[in-house]
């Protein structure tokens, strides 16, 4: 029987549930142990449930005594979680689950790894919830989705058909005391340029960029953090400049929704005196990066390897040149704000991933905007950077946005409950993020959806911590409402 370790919080099987499924790997696209648990979990109450080809799951339970032919109502989150850990760290996220830790002030963590509160905590949520005979509320038809870390893709092969309900709780937020009630649009954005190579003997320098924050693409890129890739790609650019320089290798990041927090690159070059000057430049260059953004990224820090002599396959000249330059050149960042919404993010885009392979480059693109006509302006300039440096694009893993509902009486139910419980007014708020709410209110006509959730902060990196308390309420804060839409 597990050890569990977190004591002390109520329900507790609120998070017993949240660890047992946190013992389960469950990293995007290798969802289908955890999909398998959640069927048996549900199975074992004598459920009614529904696993998809793609290991989306549908669990329903009949509404409490006396609400047994009200609406149902739509409770929803995501299976999977990102995969990110500190360097060096030897965890195995296909095979092991998430080594926990509970910190003196409340907040749950984990040991080097993200900690998979997003969206695991929705899960643990929705489990309670069905296994919970005490509670009073209509009908639930409770949506476990894979893949919406790499795209929504699971919510985007969903059999919406087996779906009832017209009001939606979308547990994938990350802030208490606030429900969304709209969301941008996205994509993926790949570019792509096959490499040519040649083996040569000389110097090699290498150069490693790390300790900044990351973070979300959607929800933390208006916070200032850096880009190493983007950083990088100044410092490779400066090396560039001697004639003889050439890449073996230039890398960042791993998803294309986190934010670079680590790059790193190899540069060739034929002497040892100009390898050293590149090593002084790159040193340089790390000095200068600290100066610049250590206030928001106070432990960035640039490793430089001393030359030492090697034979390896580089870029060719051109290769090494286009690939700094695209990366350098690529929009990044925030591109529009509303000025009349308090600065409300419309348009960003992430630089999330570059990788070297042995015949391709590959830059990766989150892309996002609440407005149509501002998607197609960025998307513009992608295609422009891949044509001046001879790179082709992919698109894929397109998802809508999600407009306000006017006069949801979800939300209104939502206001009156927050009120109620906390004796504080809930804040409504749009979200500069991929919702899988986007998906399902353009699938299911008359949707009425919202999303709420516990805080959290750091997700996307290992950083990832989650309030205890703030599960607490929340679960409480879902509790009611559900009792207030039976009565």
């Amino acid at each position: 029987m597990m050890e569990y370790k977190i004591k002390g919080y109520e329900p507790a099987r609120l998070f017993q549930n949240f660890e047992d499924f946190s013992a389960v790997p469950r990293g995007s696209g290798f969802e289908k142990e955890a999909s398998d648990f959640l069927v048996s979990f549900a199975e074992n109450l004598g459920l009614e449930v529904f696993q998809d080809p793609y290991w989306n799951v549908i669990v329903k339970k009949p509404g409490s005594k006396g609400a047994e032919d009200l609406p149902p109502v739509i409770l929803q989150g995501h299976i999977d979680m990102v995969c990110e850990k500190v360097h060096g760290c030897d965890h195995d996220f296909h095979k092991e689950g998430i080594d926990m830790y509970v910190t003196e002030d409340g907040w749950l963590t984990a040991n080097g790894t993200t900690l998979g509160g997003d969206d695991g905590i929705a899960d643990a949520i929705m489990m309670t919830l069905l296994e919970d005979d005490t509670l009073v509320h209509p009908p639930l038809e409770c949506v476990f989705t894979v893949d919406e870390e790499v795209g929504l893709l699971g919510a985007n092969k969903l059999d919406y058909s087996r779906l009832e309900g017209r009001r939606m709780i979308n547990l994938d937020s990350e802030d208490e005391g606030i429900v969304t009630v709209s969301c941008a649009g996205g994509m993926d954005y790949k570019l792509l340029k096959p490499l040519v190579r040649e083996e040569k003997s000389s110097y090699m320098v290498t150069v490693l960029l790390k300790g900044l924050l990351g973070g979300h693409s959607g929800t933390d890129i208006d916070l200032g953090r850096a880009n190493a890739d983007k950083l990088l790609a100044r410092a490779l650019n400066r090396v560039l400049d001697d004639p003889d320089a050439q890449l073996i290798q230039f890398q960042g990041g791993s998803k294309d929704n986190a934010i670079p927090r680590e790059a790193e690159a190899e540069v060739l070059l034929p002497t040892l005196e100009q390898a050293q000057t590149a090593e002084e430049l790159l040193n340089h260059y790390g000095d200068l990066f600290y100066a610049e953004v250590h206030t928001v990224e106070p432990d960035i820090e640039t490793v430089v390897t001393a030359p030492e002599a090697c034979t390896a396959k580089v870029l060719s000249r051109k290769d090494s040149e286009d690939l700094v330059h695209a990366v350098l050149l690529s929009p990044n960042g925030v591109q529009r704000r509303d000025p009349n919404m308090d600065n409300f993010v419309l348009t960003s885009l992430n630089l999330g991933v570059l990788k070297t392979d042995v015949d391709r480059a590959m830059i990766w693109f989150a892309p996002r905007s609440s407005v149509d006509s501002l998607m197609e302006a960025v998307t513009d300039e992608l295609a422009l950077t891949a044509k001046t440096f001879g790179f082709e694009t992919e698109v894929s893993g397109a998802y809508p946005g999600w407009e306000k509902v006017e006069n949801s009486e979800l939300c209104e139910t939502m206001k009156r409950s927050f009120q109620e419980l906390f004796g504080e007014e809930l804040k409504v708020e749009g979200i500069h993020a991929g919702l899988e709410c986007g998906l399902f209110y353009a699938n299911l006509p008359g949707l009425d959806p919202v999303s709420i959730g516990p805080t959290m902060r750091g997700v996307h990196t290992p950083d990832e911590k989650m309030d205890l308390s703030s599960c607490e309420r929340t679960y409480r804060f879902v509790v009611d409402v559900l009792a207030k839409l039976a009565e």
